[in-house]
């Protein structure tokens, strides 16, 4: 395995992360979040620093890191398009506008485009079962998603 050792100043700023939160009760969860915020993914190398000062294992920091969808191993893209997988917008027609999507911005689920622009990530459910099919950019919701809205929302990330 290769582990990136993270640079002087990202061990610092992981530092900071790690003594404002370690007071709290099962301090790893928001310690994570935060870092994720700071850098807007998880690095690799962050994960030993928590880890050491935890007392727990790389392993262990690695597993909680693998096992919450929300945290990335690396760089999202400037926008964040999450398209639900749920039965309810499978049903009505999500699995079709789903591989739109996909061919339309050349991705698999959790790639970002070379430049950049866009992360995509499969949702399982938005809480839009009503208003199905559905998808989150950028934090924004959108329900009763078809062929025009998907152009429009492919627009807006190739913009």
């Amino acid at each position: 395995m290769n582990v990136r050792v993270v640079a002087v100043d990202e061990a610092t700023r992981i530092a900071a992360i790690i003594e404002d939160c370690r007071h709290l009760e099962g301090p790893m969860l928001p310690i994570l979040h935060k870092v994720q915020a700071e850098f807007g993914y998880i690095p690799d190398g962050a994960k030993q620093i928590i880890a050491q000062a935890l007392n727990l294992s790389r392993a262990e920091v690695h597993g909680v890191v693998t096992f919450y969808h929300d945290f990335k191993d690396h760089p999202a893209g400037r926008h964040t398009l999450k398209l639900c997988r749920a039965e309810a917008c499978q049903s009505m027609g999500g699995d079709a506008l789903a591989e739109r999507v996909k061919a339309k911005l050349g991705l698999g689920w959790h790639e970002t485009a070379a430049d950049g622009s866009v992360t995509l990530e499969p949702v399982f459910c938005l809480g839009l079962c009503a208003q199905a099919p559905a998808a989150m950019l950028d934090g924004e919701l959108y329900a009763r998603l078809d062929e025009d809205c998907l152009n429009d929302i492919v627009a807006e990330v190739r913009a």
